[in-house]
Formats: structure tokens, sequence, C-alpha cells
């Protein structure tokens, strides 16, 4: 029996070595193949298997201890395939592949989160969940926050408004001194404040976009930053609106506002560079007010722009409060000259728009204003004002963007207000009675300087004639310049010339 055992043992050793010696000689293997590439050391062929390569955490990749040389392994966590590079000592994604942030978190529904978010907690004190600067964190599913965030910096995103959701059901949401921004998500604090935000540097930056706020107790209050832009957010449901306070750029891009909300929707205060609200709606519900720039002292250091947003609703006059009267605004207008509006549902304001017109008017056979005219040929140019004679019947009226002044000196003076420069066709009539036969002038005078290109002429023949002549002209205007109506006698009678009508318009 052991000779026999003997004899196979050595059989099999003899089948091996002749096994290996063939491996040796033809370094080729194949598997799934009789016939491997000659060009391959291993050729594996299948048609309904793949090979499967070690499979691995980005840690335990990290982990391995001195990786040869293209050494190739797959990552679980960025679902991509590594190789070693000895020259460079590190490992490289293969083409195609998304290298992971280091600086990002998940956080899904039913996390704990003061395990997920414990660094946040400790920096936050136990009090909130201060997020790391500069760090993607990742909202998935609904995720309910007991303590409030401070952005510091960080960006909280969602996939899908629809799906990724952050609660929480009292005090505030978000609160910090801090910039940040928030994408693709739904907020939603019944019983809560989303916002409690004041910027600590007028500097800092707040981003919120492609989000859904819906069914909170206070929106809140965003103020002090150097930028903030909301861009295509839904409001609804909330019960109170937001305040946007001391900011220096304010966009506004295609907000919508449904007529479930409540309170005052947005509200301006404080002092800004620029606003500019673009696209959306303001559905202001019932008892709601649209947009509140009322608060005095709310100031536009720069322009403020409100353009293409449709406001609708049972009550007109509840779209927008108004500027107080005590704020350069005019009669049946909401803003100041500050503001460029062009809405559907609101006037229109613009310094495009900027328009004033005044008449002077006399009894019939009342002297009017006299105008003293010397016996120089031609006398000197005089403005129609108040010289002598029995004050006139003044009416000014559609004043916007322009003034007038209340002194004697100004009762034809009309003063651009608007803040833009811009060009202005000026009409008008003036009625002259003259002292006897001669020639008369009128014209429109530009901050007291004639236009002497636009004069019109006149001709009298007889004592107490009454010459009508046309105003015309076109006058580039700034803030602050004014338009006046002036006469002066070319020959003949020379006296005083009294004006029992004129009426002028600026456009």
């Amino acid at each position: 029996m052991v000779t026999t055992r003997t004899s196979q043992n050595t059989k099999i050793i003899l089948l091996l070595f002749f096994y290996f010696l063939t491996f040796i000689g033809n370094a080729q293997v194949g598997i799934g193949t009789t016939n491997p590439n000659t060009s391959s050391v291993l050729d594996i062929s299948s048609t309904t298997h793949g090979m499967l390569a070690p499979r691995m955490t980005t840690a335990q990749r990290n982990a391995i201890v001195t990786p040869a040389d293209a050494l190739l392994v797959y990552d679980t966590d960025v679902k991509s395939f590594y190789y070693y590079n000895a020259t460079t000592a590190a490992w490289t994604i293969l083409s195609g592949g998304t290298p992971s942030r280091a600086n990002f978190k998940r956080i899904k529904a039913g996390d704990n989160l003061a395990v997920v978010l414990a660094p946040e907690l400790a920096a936050g004190g136990g009090a909130k969940y201060v997020l790391t600067a500069n760090t993607l964190y990742e909202i998935n599913g609904q995720v309910v926050f007991n303590l409030p965030i401070d952005l510091n910096n960080a960006y909280l995103d969602g996939l899908d408004a629809n799906e990724d959701i952050i609660v929480k059901t009292s005090g505030v949401l978000f609160d910090g001194t801090t910039g940040g921004s928030i994408r693709n998500l739904t907020i939603t604090t019944p019983g809560a404040t989303v916002f409690n935000l004041n910027a600590a540097a007028s500097t800092s930056t707040f981003l919120l976009r492609d989000t859904v706020i819906a069914n909170s107790n206070n929106i809140g209050l965003i103020s002090g930053y150097g930028l903030v832009f909301l861009s295509i957010v839904n409001f609804s449901g909330n019960t109170n609106g937001i305040t946007y306070n001391n900011i220096g750029q304010l966009l506004l891009s295609n907000q919508a506002w449904f007529s479930n909300n409540g309170g005052t929707y947005e509200k301006f205060t404080g002092t800004f560079n620029l606003i500019e609200k673009q696209g959306g709606f303001s559905n202001v519900a019932s008892g709601a007010f649209g947009l509140d720039v009322s608060t005095p002292g709310l100031t536009i250091s720069g322009d403020a722009v409100l353009e293409s947003v449709v406001f609708t609703g049972p009550t007109p006059a509840n779209y927008v409060r108004p500027y107080p009267a005590s704020s350069t605004t005019y009669t049946g207008y909401n803003f100041n000259n500050s503001w460029t509006v062009r809405a559907a549902g609101i006037p229109t304001e613009a310094d495009a728009n900027a328009v004033g017109d005044f008449a002077i008017d006399y009894a019939v056979n009342n002297v009017g204003i006299n105008v003293p005219l010397n016996n120089s040929t031609p006398s000197n140019i005089v403005k129609v004002g108040i010289s002598s004679g029995t004050a006139p019947t003044t009416i000014y009226s559609n004043l916007f963007r322009f003034t007038t002044d209340a002194t004697s000196a100004g009762y034809n003076r009309l003063v651009y207000a608007g803040k833009k420069k811009r060009i202005f066709q000026i009409t008008g009539t003036i009625s002259i009675q003259v002292p006897g036969a001669g020639i008369f002038l009128a014209y429109v005078t530009k901050n007291g300087t004639p236009l002497t290109q636009y004069k019109n002429y006149g001709r009298s023949t007889i004592s107490g004639d009454i010459i009508n002549l046309s105003l015309q002209a076109t006058a580039e205007l700034n803030t602050g310049d004014y338009i006046e109506v002036a006469v002066q006698r070319n020959s003949g009678a020379t006296g005083t010339v009294s004006v029992p009508t004129l009426a002028i318009t600026v456009k």
C-alpha cells in the first residue's frame, strides 16, 4: 500500500512540474478560452460575466500600505476606478471619473443630527449648527432641525426642491452674521421664522435660488449684506413676509408670491445702493400688502428698478405701500425719484416719463402780469414773473418728477427733479398785450439763459393789441435745471407789456 501511494504522488508531482514548465514557456494563461492572445499574459474571455476589481472606500484605498505602481482599485465612495502612480506617489482617477469633494457632507432624512453634524454642533456651543465655511452640505429627503443653522459661508443644497426639505417648528431656522448659499430646497417653518440674518460685514453675500418657502409663520429679516441675490423663489402659504434692510446690492429675480400668503410680502427699510426686482408676480391677498416702501428714511443711494413684475389681487391700493408724502412723491404715484418702475398693475414711474406743465390765466380785460421793457432797441430780455401787477391765478398740473419754485421769482419756473439727464421737448403759448405798434419776441429759457435759437416773433399795430406767440424748444436737462419764459421788445413802442395768459408743457 505504501508503494502504491508513493507511485501516485510521484505521478501527480510530475504532472504539476510539466504544467508549470508549460506555463513558464508560454507566459500565457487563458480563462474561458483555450487560445489566449499571444500578446497577453492573461486572457479572460466571457460573454456573460465581467471582471471584478477590488472594491473599497476612499479611506480603505488611502490606507493601503506601499501600493505598487499601477495598482488598480474601484472606489465605492466616488464610484470610479483609481490607479496608483508611483512617480507622483498619488492615486489618480481614471479618465471620465469625478474626484470626490473633500469639503462635502450629506444630511439624510432620519439622520441623527447630533452625530452627523457633531463638529458643527460643537462649533455652535451646543446651541446651533455652525456650518463649516466653503463646504457643501447636501440635504437628502426631509430633515427636521431642532436648532438654528448658521450658514457661515457654506453651501446648503438639495437635488430636488420637491423632495429635499428643511423643517423647523419653533424659533429661527437660519440665524447668523455671515453669508452663504441655499439652493434647490423647500423650506418650511410652521410656528417659526425662516431668516434672522444680520451680516457683520458689508462685504458678505447671501444667495437663495430655485427654492420654495412655504407655510412659515414668518419669513423674517435679511440685513447688512453687500450683495443679496434671490432667484426663482416660490413663496406660498406664509403668514408674514420678508424685510430687506441696509443692503448694498439687492437683486430679486422671478419671485412668485401667491395669494395664500399674508401680511406684507416684501418690505424695504434703511439704505440701499441698488435694488433690482425683475420678473415674477405678486398676487396680493385681501388684507395683505405686496410691496412696502413706506418706512421713513428708506434711501436709494444709487438706483432702484422694478421691472416686469405683475401685481394682481382684489385691492389694487394694497399692491404698494407708497413712500411718505414728504419723500418727493407725486399724487397718484408710489415711489420717489430714485426708482424706475415698469410693472403691470401699478403706475409707471421713470425719468423717461417726467412731465411738468403750468398755466397762468387772468380774467378778461385784466391787465395781468406787467413786464417793463426798457427803451433800448431791442430791449433786454425779461423773464415773465411778478414784476408788478396782480398776482396770477396759477394752475400747476401733471407735475411728475418736476417741481415749481414757490417764490415770486419762480412763478413760471419748472424744475427737473429726475435723476437721469435727458432731452425734453418744450411747447406752449403766451399772450402779450402791448403798449403800441412794434415787434415783440418770446423765448424759452434754461437756467435763466434764453434759448435764442427757438425765439418767436409777433407784430402789433396799435396800442392794446394782444399778440399770441407759440413756444417751442428742445433742451437737455440735468437734475435741478429749470425752464422759464421770457419776452423782449425788438422794435416799436416802449413801455410795459402785460401777460394775460401763459401755458407751457415740458415732457
